[in-house]
């Protein structure tokens, strides 16, 4: 369900289009206010006001669902759902995943029943933020199962796919939303002297669609350009780097996947926070800019120590059975729920 059909109108719309339009027009305000948030150390009263209202709404939709568990999968329903219970029933489990490698302050209620998190580090922070520490779960990030392991092998997956099978492979992924310099990335990996072929996924942003096309008419290797798909997982193992911004569920997947990672660009916030936290492990590289990208996936692709050593990386913090575990946790709190209260 999504929470925002509940909230108050004009919350959501601020929310949805206030955010994609400030991360692209003024960052640096949105790393304010993201900034200035992780220092907070209680909530403002207009987000309380916000939680509240839509607790409120979702009264109807809980007593016709009568769920046994509620999960949260973004700290707004998390926060929504913590007022809930404390309003409403103290005795419904909820349980939040947090889906990025750094924990905000706005996930972190103590009414809620448990967390499943990215990394050691993100335990340490909710336990230090008051959450009981049998209460958090450090298992990574669940993604589909068929990211795990590809479903043919490569050959056969790049005939599928439309995809030449005598060169190498670079994805370049825009995210859901479709944001990110991918044109400029395409034109970049011309300057490279070895065979290669790329991927394109844009999302769902048609203009950005309309400009990779046109982009893509100028660029002499071969290359295939798609909208949203529902098989990102075929091209992840299909391919050989991968080029994107460091959303938590994309970065997770290709660690699954065991798709070496260049991030470009990341936006201000969670996504910075993501690329510091996997690069400081050595399981991600970060290009400056798109100019740069070139000469990192050259370096990649030319070097297999450096591959190696980035693979052994990534294979330290895959969690492919991340979402077992917290499907057994969900199960478990069905069984016997808490009764926490905050």
């Amino acid at each position: 369900m999504d929470s925002y059909r509940y909230a108050a109108s004009v919350f959501s719309k601020v929310v949805a289009d206030g955010y994609i339009g400030m991360v692209r027009t003024v960052p640096q305000l949105y790393r304010y206010i993201y900034d200035r948030a992780e220092r907070a150390t209680q909530v403002g009263g207009f987000r309380a006001w916000v939680s509240q209202f839509t607790a409120a709404n979702l009264r109807t939709l809980i007593d016709d669902r009568k769920p046994d568990v509620v999960v949260c999968t973004h700290a707004f329903p998390c926060g929504v759902m913590a007022e809930y219970k404390r309003t409403y029933a103290p005795k419904l489990p909820i349980l939040g995943i947090v889906t990025d490698f750094v924990v905000h302050p706005f996930w972190i209620y103590r009414n809620v029943d448990a967390y499943a998190v990215a990394t050691p580090e993100m335990h340490g922070t909710l336990v230090a933020r008051g959450v009981q520490r049998d209460r958090v779960i450090a298992c990574g990030i669940p993604v589909d199962p068929r990211f795990v392991a590809p479903r043919r092998p490569k050959e056969a997956l790049r005939r599928e796919l439309e995809l030449p099978a005598d060169r190498k492979i670079v994805l370049m992924m825009a995210g859901g939303l479709g944001m990110g310099p991918l044109d400029v990335m395409m034109r970049a990996l011309g300057e490279i002297d070895q065979p290669l072929a790329a991927a394109i996924i844009v999302g769902r942003n048609a203009a950005l669609e309309r400009r990779v096309l046109d982009a893509a008419e100028q660029i002499e290797y071969p290359l295939r350009v798609r909208g949203f798909v529902d098989n990102v997982f075929d091209y992840m193992h299909a391919s050989d780097v991968l080029l994107t911004k460091p959303g938590g569920l994309t970065s997770s997947e290709a660690l699954v996947a065991g798709l070496p990672m260049i991030f470009v660009r990341p936006l201000p916030g969670q996504e910075e926070r993501n690329t510091r936290y996997l690069v400081s492990r050595r399981a991600a590289v970060r290009v400056k800019s798109a100019r740069h990208v070139a000469p990192a996936v050259a370096e990649l692709l030319r070097s297999g120590e450096r591959l190696a050593h980035l693979r052994a990386n990534m294979q330290a913090l895959r969690h492919p059975d991340a979402a077992d575990v917290i499907a057994q946790r969900v199960l478990a709190l069905a069984e016997t729920p808490s009764g926490v209260r905050g």
